[in-house]
């Protein structure tokens, strides 16, 4: 009897350590949530090629949360020019001063290399409405379906409310501006034209290594906004990014063939006067970011 427990004993002191030794080696349980912020600073912030903030620079952040099933949903914002409109149409949120989006999809691998993705997106700006009688809200809907396959990306998105506020209401012959801030009177947005439901925004992209951390960004989109030719244009950029002291540094070429007379906005200044700037010009555009 004492033989047989002698053995038993030095059985499971011969045995224990292997059994320690297997449980530490056990990988940890990976969890299916993943949760990410980004923060950066930019010489100007362009949506779709047309700046947001009378060129002037941006701040701009947000948090997105992914789920292992590929299901994933975020949110995000950037301050935006909310000043007074002088005359003509141009880009402004007039009594507001801030973006925040928030979006939700899913992203899953079609094939190798090849990612698809769905969602929706909801832009609002808070506080922010045109200055009519009506007073209608600048926020969009837009639903999209992307694509990526190792270096290019592909997305399509479609607005299922009006784009911007874009109606009868809001832009019915409205006419832009000329160099110096006096509104037109040809050119005009059509009257009665309804609403801007429908339009759509196709974005073609593709980034490249270049080696030594600096990356080759590309795009080019093109804006259809529905009932409305007038807005219509192509925007494309041509940029390098690198990673350095832990930030994402970026450099960027953008440009556009949107008409000018649309797109310049006249700021009122002290004394009456008018500050006048083509918010789809060309521009070099520089950006600090990071993601945590």
């Amino acid at each position: 009897m004492k033989k047989l427990l002698l053995s038993s004993a030095v059985a499971l002191a011969l045995s224990a350590p292997g059994a320690v030794l297997a449980q530490a080696a056990a990988p940890a349980a990976t969890s299916p949530h993943t949760f990410t912020g980004n923060v950066g600073l930019f010489s100007d912030y362009r949506f779709r090629g047309i700046s947001q903030t009378f060129k002037e620079p941006a701040i701009q952040g947000g948090f997105d949360y992914s789920h292992a099933s590929g299901f994933y949903a975020g949110t995000w914002a950037s301050n935006v020019y909310g000043g007074s409109n002088g005359s003509g149409l141009g880009v402004n949120y007039a009594n507001g001063s801030m973006e925040w989006d928030f979006y939700g999809g899913y992203k899953f691998e079609a094939m190798k290399d090849l990612t698809l993705d769905v969602g929706v997106l909801q832009y609002y700006y808070p506080g922010a409405r045109y200055l009519t009688p009506t007073r209608d809200k600048y926020d969009n809907t837009e639903v999209y379906l992307g694509a990526s396959y190792k270096w290019f990306t592909a997305k399509y998105s479609h607005s299922i409310t009006d784009y911007f506020g874009i109606r009868n209401n809001t832009v019915s012959g409205a006419c832009g501006v000329d160099g110096n801030g006096v509104a037109l009177t040809t050119g005009c947005a059509p009257i009665n034209a309804g609403g801007s439901k429908g339009s759509s925004y196709l974005d073609l992209g593709a980034t490249f290594e270049l080696g030594g951390g600096f990356n080759l960004v590309t795009h080019i989109g093109k804006a259809t906004v529905r009932h409305y030719s007038l807005f219509n244009y192509t925007d494309w950029k041509i940029g390098v990014t690198k990673d350095w002291l832990g930030v994402t540094w970026g450099l960027a070429y953008i440009d556009t063939n949107a008409k000018p007379e649309v797109y310049r906005t006249a700021q009122t200044q002290g004394g009456g006067n008018l500050k006048t700037r083509d918010t789809s010009d060309s521009t070099i555009l520089l950006s600090v970011s990071k993601t945590f």
